[in-house]
């Protein structure tokens, strides 16, 4: 988008309560998408803002990837003078988000039923592990739901589930509550009045095995495991090549099974009356698998790429997350954009997977410090030089 093109929520006003990856997934999504959300992070009993900031491990790239485009408003919301504040700033906002405990927000306060009083405009998202029901007591994290919802079954082998490799409940539930708040706001400019949204873990998770629901219903047979499953092509699998590399090749139409054994010149393959369609072929997995394993063992992972790229053929080499930080495509087409850590250092982030108007959404602010936008908020909300000072430390 040109410089002069407004982006979509430009205007728009969320104030998020939030940590870890669901919460802030939501605000991201509005965020990139120009929304001027603000997060609020708690300080005083304890509290240095929000925990993601310090976490390691798995856990260190959450803060500096999810909290890009915001504001930081560090407050001490249980202090009659924070929470004034914070009902001030909420007064003003489009849009509350908030991912902690059940009755978390209620002991503050801050719950949709006590805001929207105050704003009857205000649409407000809860993400939570469960919508309200049997479970909605229990405390749910990604892995949780992954495993009660049918994904780890789907993903190991049978007898071993495999949570996913990556937080897809949390990051998936975040963007739907974001869609949900794109809706209310879409509905509140036909009707004038907000309305709570609300997504939820477990759901999230069980849309993503919902085919596997349907085929059951549909076929009368379980859907197996991932590493067992009966695939719906005859050529659809990793290889081990030359050195050892390992190279996913697909060979999914009848098509491009003719094209295949041209290119590699396996006329015996291709008259063989048992392989004459996909289906066929599907069928012949347990001996056709195995041959091709031989007959392509000595060939170089580099070689199919080429061989397969240049055919049209699907292929594609196996990556770890951080050899991606070179893929020349992300690089290419801005995929990656650079981001300040509060230390700091440089480094690339990764930005949302649209574009508009052939334009990737930029990084206009890097994840913010604690508190970092504590004056310019707070002076908006009619606030003193000596009580921004009070509220930003409130026990010095």
């Amino acid at each position: 988008m040109t410089t002069s093109t407004p982006l979509p929520y430009e205007g728009i006003r969320v104030v998020e309560f939030t940590h870890m990856v669901m919460g802030p997934t939501c605000g991201l999504v509005l965020a990139d998408l120009g929304a001027e959300v603000i997060k609020v992070e708690p300080i005083g009993h304890g509290h240095e803002g929000d925990s993601t900031r310090k976490l390691l491990g798995s856990g260190a790239g959450f803060y500096p990837l999810f909290n890009r485009n915001k504001k930081s408003l560090a407050l001490d919301l249980k202090t009659p003078e924070g929470k004034e504040a914070v009902l001030r700033l909420i007064a003003t906002a489009d849009i509350v988000s908030e991912n902690f405990k059940p009755g978390t927000m209620k002991k503050l306060g801050l719950d949709y039923e006590t805001l929207k009083k105050i704003n009857p405009r205000l649409i407000y998202v809860s993400l939570k592990g469960f919508l309200p029901g049997p479970y909605d007591h229990r405390t749910a994290l990604d892995e949780v739901v992954q495993m009660m919802g049918g994904l780890a079954y789907m993903t190991g082998r049978r007898g071993d589930p495999l949570r996913a490799g990556t937080s897809v409940n949390d990051i998936m539930g975040g963007m739907f509550g974001a869609i949900g708040a794109m809706a209310a706001l879409a509905q509140r400019a036909q009707t004038g009045e907000g309305q709570e949204v609300q997504s939820a873990l477990f759901e999230n998770n069980v849309f993503l095995v919902a085919q596997h629901m349907l085929q059951y219903q549909v076929t009368g047979k379980p859907a197996a495991p991932m590493p067992e499953r009966i695939s719906a092509w005859g050529v659809y699998d990793v290889f081990v090549v030359k050195d050892g590399e390992q190279i996913f090749l697909a060979v999914v139409s009848d098509t491009s099974w003719k094209i295949f054994c041209d290119v590699f010149q396996y006329q015996d393959l291709f008259d063989d009356p048992r392989l004459r369609n996909n289906n066929e072929r599907v069928l012949a997995r347990d001996w056709l698998i195995p041959l091709l394993r031989e007959r392509l063992k000595d060939f170089s992972a580099q070689h199919l790429s080429e061989v397969f790229e240049k055919n049209a053929l699907p292929y594609a080499p196996i990556t770890a997350p951080h050899d991606l930080l070179d893929d020349p495509h992300l690089n290419a087409t801005g995929g990656l954009a650079p981001v300040e850590l509060n230390d700091g250092r440089s480094i690339n982030t990764v930005l949302l997977p649209l574009s508009l108007n052939n334009e990737r959404l930029k990084v206009r602010q890097s994840a913010p410090r604690l508190g970092e936008h504590n004056d310019s908020l707070l002076g908006s909300l009619g606030y003193t030089a000596e009580q921004i000072k009070h509220l930003s430390h409130p026990t010095d």
